[in-house]
């Protein structure tokens, strides 16, 4: 890990390999320890930039709100403090596939190519910023356990509760050690956050959407109607994943990840 300095706070970010830089976004209450399988697979012929997000893993959170927009700025300051001027492959999962359509929308320059990762294009309802007031509340009273009680049984299939029962808990220790500003914030972040469907016809590069087939927070039904609106669009499930494909199934995930890329 090092320590890039951006104008008003610092981000720890994971920076390994050389050739084409894979630019990986994590998702909420995680931080760039979810993408340790695919650093491992990809770093030895691609350059895997990795950050923790303003407020995750040991990144400052800064004053402000920390919007989808206000992280895609971060990534794009990150890689001009890196001196990385090629194009990326952003792949971002969850709340790192909000932060994706916001960094195309503005710097779509320095996108060679998406991968959205169990992830959605609308806007919260009512019911469901309703649920992040409510987990937010929670947080601030019970801490960081009250995100990994909430979130767990949601992120992985019934199959990998059962027999990767030490990877739930490896995860569970990670949600444990983020800062409760930084999930309060992001919490905040996600629940204002605007429809980004409109986007989904003016994306003009390679395009992978990958999705856990189990996935009940951003179903598979959903995740494909995402494809059908990019005009040059892969679509490829995960099997035996729910929401964090990338951990649930990584051989599966890196193989259908590997291929896009070759392309």
């Amino acid at each position: 890990m090092k320590t890039v300095a951006l104008r008003h706070h610092k981000l720890q970010v994971l920076d390994r390999g050389e050739g084409i830089p894979l630019l990986f976004v994590h998702g909420f209450p995680l931080d760039h320890w979810m993408w340790s399988a695919q650093v491992d697979c990809f770093s030895q012929r691609c350059r895997t930039i990795v950050p923790d997000l303003r407020g995750f893993g040991k990144s400052e959170l800064p004053d402000g709100p920390a919007s989808m927009e206000a992280y895609a700025d971060d990534l794009y300051e990150m890689l001009n403090v890196l001196g990385e001027k090629q194009p990326v492959v952003l792949i971002g999962l969850s709340m790192g596939g909000y932060i994706g359509w916001q960094f195309f929308q503005k710097y779509a320059d320095r996108v060679l190519a998406m991968v959205a990762c169990d992830t959605r294009t609308v806007a919260d309802t009512p019911a469901a910023a309703a649920a992040r007031t409510a987990l937010i509340a929670n947080i601030r009273r019970d801490g960081a356990k009250a995100a990994a009680d909430a979130m767990l049984p949601r992120l992985f299939s019934p199959e990998t509760h059962l027999h990767q029962p030490q990877l739930v808990e490896q995860t569970r220790q990670v949600i444990l050690k983020t800062p409760v500003n930084g999930l309060v914030a992001a919490l905040e972040g996600m629940r204002t956050r605007p429809d980004m469907t409109p986007l989904l016809a003016k994306i003009d590069v390679p395009t992978l959407v990958m999705v856990g087939e189990h996935d009940q927070i951003s179903p598979p039904a959903e995740m494909e109607q995402i494809c059908e609106q990019v005009s040059d669009c892969k679509w490829f499930v995960v099997p035996g994943a729910a929401h964090l494909s990338p951990l649930e199934n990584p051989n599966v995930f890196n193989g259908a990840l590997s291929e896009f890329l070759s392309k």
